[in-house]
């Protein structure tokens, strides 16, 4: 049983230093419903992948943990000694979640929506959400935040360039700032 372990950690190890196609993958065979065009950063999905389910377009970031099971039951052992608590998670589609959040049982993340980095999610949210905080709320909508986008001075065209033509772009756009 140790070595079969052992096993399972390594090759999940290897999965999550792969690209995505290979984390998407793996998670689809642990039963993680997952949608087009979906980027995972994280390979921190609960002891229940079955309950989850990402929509189209969707970004986890890095280390994010997606949380199925509440054990905090346990604290009531005396009375209900053989009882589990789990709750589905259900991510819409077009949504980002930023890294190291957390997202608990029972959410439900609508469409178009940003999870801040760090936040601490449960419960449900309505499309076009921009969630965060811990406990997370809803603090704006995504009308809101395109526009700080917009409008943003560090917001520069270079998506498409690669690392080496991307910086000295950056490098001058942001050479007469002052120091922080």
């Amino acid at each position: 049983m140790f070595i079969l372990n052992y096993i399972n950690k390594l090759r999940r190890f290897i999965i999550s230093k792969s690209g995505n196609e290979a984390k998407v993958r793996y998670l689809r065979k642990q039963g993680v419903k997952i949608g087009i065009n979906s980027r995972i950063g994280s390979m921190n999905f609960s002891t229940e992948p079955y309950l989850i389910e990402i929509g189209d377009n969707v970004t986890i970031g890095n280390n994010s943990l997606l949380i199925t099971h509440d054990a905090s039951i346990t604290c009531f052992r005396d009375e209900y000694p053989d009882s589990d608590l789990f709750g589905k998670i259900v991510i819409g589609d077009n949504v980002f979640i930023g890294l190291n959040a957390m997202i608990l049982p029972n959410t439900r993340i609508g469409n178009n929506s940003i999870v801040g980095a760090g936040s601490v999610v449960r419960g449900k949210f309505p499309d076009n959400s921009i969630i965060m905080g811990n406990p997370a709320q809803k603090v704006s909508d995504i009308k809101f935040f395109k526009m700080l986008i917009k409008n943003n001075p560090g917001r520069l065209n270079t998506r498409q360039l690669s690392d080496r033509e991307k910086k000295p772009i950056v490098m001058e756009h942001f050479k007469n700032t002052s120091k922080a």
